[in-house]
């Protein structure tokens, strides 16, 4: 059996963790609240002396070996649904397109009123997966992991902030506003523990030293 499905499960933690994120749902979604929330920075911590560090290695990457966006529910797919999760007031036609609504982007602090404005960011990116074992996995696998909904993995956010990450680790990237760092590192290395994702050294060092602040 693939190592992503044989190893970790979601701890209680992480589960408790869940089920208050979709509590939030219910009463409206915050504006700092956009994802499920992460493990502690002491779990990460742990989480993070565990994984694998590797050298990257990006051969036969194609954005193409992780499908998206799926169909979550009726109409809506993978970004329809996480717009309406991170928005306020939103709006959706027949289609489940967002027609009206209001996104607050926790990376930069910009708020939105067009649904255009916003792209779906995979926090841990799709390439950086691949460098890091997702090469290993089958194509449901990488459409699991590409359509995630349940850990931290999907946020909406200002959409040419998204660009300028684009496949970029901690290491080389990480959210403008510093008062996000904490929670993004901690995303990070629940996702990447949660897959069984390597981390390589310049990385691990990057979340080591943010989590020390957190």
């Amino acid at each position: 059996m693939p190592r992503i499905y044989a190893r970790r499960r979601l701890s209680l933690l992480a589960a408790l963790t869940g089920l208050i994120a979709m509590a939030g749902l219910f009463n409206g979604p915050a504006a700092t609240a956009a994802l499920p929330t992460p493990v502690s920075a002491a779990t990460a911590r742990t989480y993070l002396a565990s994984l694998t560090v590797a050298t990257e290695d990006r051969t036969g990457y194609d954005r193409d070996l992780f499908p998206h966006w799926i169909t979550i529910s009726g109409t809506c797919n993978t970004r329809e649904t996480v717009l309406k999760r991170d928005g306020t007031n939103v709006v959706t036609s027949s289609a489940c397109a967002a027609t009206s609504g209001s996104w607050y982007s926790v990376y930069d602090g910009a708020t939105w009123t067009a649904a255009s404005d916003l792209d779906i960011d995979h926090l841990v990116p799709l390439a950086e997966a691949w460098d890091s074992g997702a090469d290993a996995w089958t194509t449901a696998q990488r459409q699991a992991f590409a359509n995630d909904l349940t850990r931290p993995q999907l946020i909406a956010v200002t959409d040419n902030v998204n660009q300028s990450k684009s496949d970029q680790d901690p290491a080389e990237w990480m959210p403008s506003r510093t008062a996000y760092a904490c929670t993004y590192v901690r995303a990070w290395v629940q996702v990447k523990y949660y897959y069984d994702l390597s981390v390589d050294s310049a990385e691990k060092s990057k979340l080591s030293s943010v989590l020390s602040g957190c």
